[in-house]
């Protein structure tokens, strides 16, 4: 019996809508995913008959949970190079998007979390309703907040998005929206009859406004100031001391999420984000590349992948195993240029 491929590609009258296709999986991204994708946009972007592209998830649990890192930890055991050309490839998925000419417009609903931030996020248009789950949960497995991730986290109001991207702390649909993550609250029982009006040649932002509703504020807006003024420090061992001392439940229950997380990744993510401001899309993923080569193959991504998803323990031993251990010029090494593997990017 033939398997369901894992990404479908349609052309619906105006509309070029793709389905990622592995609910069972959370409709992770797989390298033959990404493929599939940086061949068909640069085609609907040339047919004069496709006027949208939209991207969807099945299953209804979830758009899409990350990328495949079940195949990037197998890849990490075995030494091979499989997985930094899985993410090359998916990284010039994410330049695609963020550069695309026509409207791009993401259909999420459920999970979002790593890869499934990179094929949405950087599109024109982005949909979600109040099943929303959106993180960039990475450094919990040791590794980098990528896919672009250190662009749009950086663009987030004051200190959001390091906040995000080193707690890997999960938000709802009215903080989405808030910080720009997401565009428009609408509810996917309105996503096929949205589809038809695209098919129908109708523009993407008069289409959305026909079903856009008004969700309920952000949650974290209530801790807006404490997180800027504490995630401001420039260290983490000077954000973790703010949190301390501050004392607030909200500010023991950071502390300790970011106590459980790769001491290695917090450092090396920081950085990333720091470096990060001021830079273009393009330059963030070359940036981010560098340091994900080097990362996927690293001790403490393939032993957060182990305590996390194959024996589930949830007791990852990361070495180092603490802060004090994770010398400056380590941290350096990930950011050097990998020379004739830098990542080539198109256009």
């Amino acid at each position: 019996m033939e398997q369901e491929p894992h990404i479908l590609f349609e052309k619906r009258g105006a509309v070029g809508l793709v389905t990622l296709n592995r609910p069972k999986a959370l409709n992770a991204l797989t390298h033959g995913m990404c493929i599939g994708l940086a061949k068909t946009l640069p085609e609907w972007a040339a047919d004069d008959a496709i006027r949208a592209v939209a991207i969807r998830g099945t299953g209804g649990r979830a758009f899409c949970a990350g990328g495949d890192i079940r195949a990037m930890y197998e890849s990490n055991i075995a030494g091979t190079s499989a997985a930094a050309k899985f993410l090359a490839d998916e990284y010039r998925v994410n330049a695609m998007i963020g550069a695309y000419p026509k409207p791009y417009v993401a259909l999420t609903q459920g999970i979002v979390m790593g890869g499934g931030a990179g094929v949405s996020v950087h599109g024109s248009h982005r949909l979600a309703d109040e099943s929303l789950t959106f993180a960039m949960p990475e450094t919990g497995i040791g590794f980098l907040t990528d896919v672009g991730a250190t662009h749009f986290l950086t663009r987030c109001p004051g200190a959001m998005g390091l906040y995000l991207g080193l707690t890997g702390a999960r938000i709802g649909l009215g903080d989405a929206l808030g910080l720009g993550l997401v565009t428009h609250a609408v509810r996917a029982a309105d996503h096929d009859a949205l589809l038809a009006r695209l098919a129908d040649g109708e523009p993407a932002g008069a289409a959305l406004a026909a079903f856009a509703f008004r969700p309920d504020g952000p949650k974290l807006a209530v801790e807006r100031s404490r997180i800027d003024s504490i995630f401001s420090a420039a260290s983490i061992e000077g954000i973790l001391e703010r949190l301390d001392r501050d004392g607030s439940a909200f500010a023991v229950e950071t502390a300790a999420l970011l106590r459980t997380k790769s001491p290695s990744a917090l450092k090396f993510v920081l950085r990333a984000l720091q470096e990060a401001k001021g830079k273009n899309l393009r330059e963030c993923l070359k940036m981010e590349y560098r340091i994900a080569a080097r990362a996927v193959m690293a001790h403490d991504f393939r032993e957060g992948v182990r305590a996390t998803l194959i024996d589930k323990d949830g007791k990852p031993r990361w070495q180092p195993s603490s802060l004090a251990a994770v010398s400056d010029a380590g941290i350096a090494g990930y950011f050097e240029s990998l020379g004739a593997n830098e990542l080539q990017l198109p256009g």
